[in-house]
């Protein structure tokens, strides 16, 4: 997934109201940029923080920037918008290039299902069980290498396991998939301590049938492709 407009560099003052962010501009220029995060963004919200910008001159849009990356030391990078991940795996979807949800004949974007929900993506065809899949976004880190999900409470995260449980055991194939929007980490876990009721759902939803998958992305400030499968490991109950 390419950036439709090259992003520039800027420095953050402030995230809040969730989703605006004040940024200065490396001329000087103070602007206000969408950020297309619902989440804490735990540590990547640090007054001083070096981040690029997605500028654009669309009349419609009150913005004229929108957050897309936070830089890291060594030259490393997260994704803040959580919508990226979807568009990213569409692409890889489409192309065959996600290792186990490949060969399937179509893929569906945003098919309902369950209690008023909708899937990320369903996999059909080529006479196999139909996949579901369930797509999160992953940006926290506190320990080096380590990725983690989620970054603050997620009802709706909880909600989504439960839909998938269900589909699981009514004999179709369910995929939760953690895409990881950072550079920087080898690993993939779940924040237990942030989001009890989430890994307690996880440990539920894995005992009905669901699969996990992790999957790094390659980032740069020009554009977010999908990288390698990573080790996803749930932390054991004792732990939270």
């Amino acid at each position: 997934m390419r950036f439709q407009t090259p992003l520039i560099p800027a420095t953050l003052i402030r995230r809040y109201k969730r989703f605006l962010a004040d940024c200065q501009l490396q001329d000087g220029r103070e602007v206000t940029a969408h950020v297309a995060n619902p989440g804490s963004m735990l540590g990547l919200k640090d007054e001083g923080q070096r981040i690029w910008l997605e500028p654009n001159d669309d009349p419609k849009k009150k913005l004229k920037f929108a957050w897309r990356l936070v830089e890291h030391p060594g030259g490393h990078f997260t994704g803040v918008d959580t919508g990226a991940a979807n568009r990213v795996l569409k692409a890889a979807l489409m192309a065959g290039e996600v290792a186990g949800l490949d060969g399937y004949d179509l893929v569906r974007p945003e098919v309902k299902y369950g209690e008023n929900s909708r899937i990320d993506f369903l996999l059909t065809g080529n006479g196999r069980a139909d996949c579901y899949v369930e797509v999160k976004s992953v940006t926290l880190s506190r320990q080096k290498g380590l990725a983690e999900f989620p970054d603050s409470v997620t009802a709706r995260g909880t909600k989504h396991l439960g839909e998938l449980s269900a589909m699981a055991q009514q004999g179709h194939r369910a995929v939760m998939l953690y895409l990881v929007q950072r550079t920087d980490c080898e690993h993939v876990t779940l924040a237990a301590d942030i989001d009890p009721a989430y890994a307690q759902a996880f440990r539920q939803a894995q005992a009905a049938g669901v699969e996990a998958l992790a999957v790094a992305c390659r980032i740069t400030p020009l554009e977010i492709t999908l990288g390698s499968a990573l080790p996803f490991t749930a932390p054991a109950a004792s732990s939270w």
